[in-house]
């Protein structure tokens, strides 16, 4: 995000002469006050090889549906109004998100109520319609398959089965790029209920070949064949369940059908930090100024996308 911060302000300042306003901590800072700030070219120096965001971001702000609670209890508006009036009020001529697939829905909501937007895509998963790769994918491919080549080694030492989870609610883009890189005996993902016959018979077959060790990937959405997908009791924001724990099933799974030693790793929050990568910095700087032009032609209500290796909307 922070690289493509700095190629919408550089663009905007030396190509337009705009003023550029950094909205804080995502739609929430066009809903609560004071939240927003100008944004210099000073302001974005050194930004490119820095992970996350300097404006600060956050799942809890659908202005559609805005959770509020009081005394305990948690109320839902639809607060869009409020920022419809909050961008007349900044004076905004356009509105540039970046974001996944729930942040380009509230966008193209917001279009639809009048306001001036033009989206760029950012997310780890690689899940969003209408462009061949997002912002950040790359990076955290490159973080998944790193923790892959330090576990083969502690895997081969002790003859292990290595079950490694990594994030993919329902697109299992991560596991399989970063599976296929690292080498991985076995990958699941969240696409394909999996098969238990074929993993076992996978490791087995290493087992007896003298490998004596194999190293699977495993989606945190991953499902069993004619099974469900295993979730935790809480639930993360707007009530949506939260995935957790089909590890340890599918290594339980695997231990007493294999008669081996099976241990459990969480790549969890690690896939989404760090520096990123040179491949994610460019994509991020062309899709942040190709945002600033597209946005100069008022052709609004439009992503900003890759295809064949070109920038496009």
């Amino acid at each position: 995000l922070n690289a493509v911060i700095r190629a919408v302000v550089k663009t905007a300042i030396n190509e337009y002469g705009w003023e550029v306003l950094g909205i804080e901590d995502g739609f929430e800072g066009l809903i609560k006050p004071h939240k927003a700030h100008l944004l210099d070219i000073k302001d974005v120096r050194g930004l490119l090889s820095r992970g996350g965001t300097m404006l600060g971001s956050t799942n809890r702000a659908n202005p559609f549906h805005y959770e509020v609670s009081t005394n305990g209890a948690v109320k839902v508006f639809d607060v869009s109004e409020t920022v419809l009036q909050c961008a007349r009020d900044y004076g905004l001529d356009g509105l540039l998100v970046i974001g996944g697939d729930g942040t380009m829905r509230i966008a193209q909501e917001l279009m639809q109520k009048g306001l001036h937007v033009v989206g760029v895509p950012k997310t780890i998963d690689n899940d969003l319609y209408g462009t061949e790769v997002t912002v950040g994918f790359d990076t955290a491919v490159n973080t998944a398959m790193e923790a892959l080549d330090k576990l083969h080694t502690t895997a081969e030492s002790h003859h292990r089965v290595l079950v490694i989870e990594l994030m993919g609610r329902h697109a299992g883009w991560i596991a399989l790029a970063a599976g296929v890189a690292g080498g991985a005996d076995v990958i699941l993902i969240p696409e394909i209920p999996y098969d238990l016959d074929v993993i076992t018979e996978k490791v087995q077959q290493r087992n007896q070949s003298g490998a004596q060790f194999s190293i699977m990937v495993v989606p945190e959405g991953s499902k069993p064949r004619g099974g469900a997908a295993v979730y935790q009791a809480g639930r993360d924001v707007g009530g949506v369940s939260r995935l957790g724990g089909i590890r340890e099933v599918v290594a339980a799974q695997v231990r007493r059908l294999c008669q081996t030693d099976v241990r459990v790793t969480v790549l969890g929050h690690l896939q989404r930090g760090g520096s990123p990568t040179a491949f994610d910095r460019l994509l991020a700087t062309r899709f942040g100024a190709m945002a600033v032009h597209v946005m100069a032609q008022g052709t609004v209500g439009h992503m900003v996308a890759l295809h064949h290796g070109h920038i496009t909307t």
